[in-house]
């Protein structure tokens, strides 16, 4: 009887022990657990706060960034809407151009209304002849020797006599005031005036047959 009673109370006190040990390892680990729990969130917001400036100052720095690029753009817009503005049509050379460019200018001569095909001289007498015939020049020619027609120009031009024989359609400056158209041929001092490019035949049928009107249009 009394070894079943040390039994049992040895029993209980082995159960009484481990259900002591159970509950205090509990505890510990229940203490730890929330503890460890405090130090992350401590950790945690003392960490946050630093973050927060550098966020700030690149969102900044970004917002500054995005800023100054339209100003380019609107700069460079506003340079090619300068140099070429819609509607208004840009200077025109050309016409300029065309307007400081001498007209060139001939001189015309008609026999009794007829053009006459002429190769003038490059001279100083036929320079003022032309001068002269800008408004129009009218000469009443006589028939002289039965191979020339001459006539008054009404004032003197410069003049550069040679001795010379002419040839019809030869046209020359006589005393510096008188022009001569020849159909046929005369030795004399002359001033060469230029060529009246027709046949003989062409030359006579138009001087031989009386007195005629010359007329000289320089333009």
């Amino acid at each position: 009887m009394t070894k079943i009673i040390s039994f049992i109370m040895a029993i209980i006190t082995t159960l009484y022990m481990f259900v002591s040990c159970g509950k205090i390892p509990g505890k510990v680990k229940d203490e730890n657990t929330t503890a460890a729990p405090e130090e992350t969130q401590s950790e945690t917001v003392s960490e946050e706060p630093s973050s927060i400036p550098v966020e700030e100052e690149q969102s900044t720095t970004r917002e500054e960034t995005t800023t100054g690029s339209p100003e380019v753009s609107l700069t460079e817009t506003e340079t090619e809407e300068t140099s070429s503005v819609p509607g208004v049509p840009e200077p025109d050379t050309t016409e300029k151009e065309t307007e400081e460019t001498p007209v060139s200018k001939t001189l015309t001569l008609y026999i009794d209304g007829k053009e006459m095909p002429v190769t003038w001289e490059d001279n100083k007498s036929v320079n003022a002849l032309s001068e002269l015939s800008a408004d129009g020049l009218t000469v009443q020619m006589s028939m002289y020797g039965g191979f020339e027609q001459v006539g008054s120009l009404g004032a003197s031009l410069p003049r550069d006599d040679k001795q010379m024989s002419t040839a019809y359609g030869d046209i020359v400056l006589y005393q510096g005031n008188q022009i001569v158209i020849f159909y046929g041929s005369n030795s004399w001092s002359y001033t060469s005036l230029g060529h009246i490019n027709l046949s003989q035949s062409e030359m006579t049928e138009l001087l031989s047959n009386g007195d005629t009107q010359v007329k000289l249009i320089y333009g």
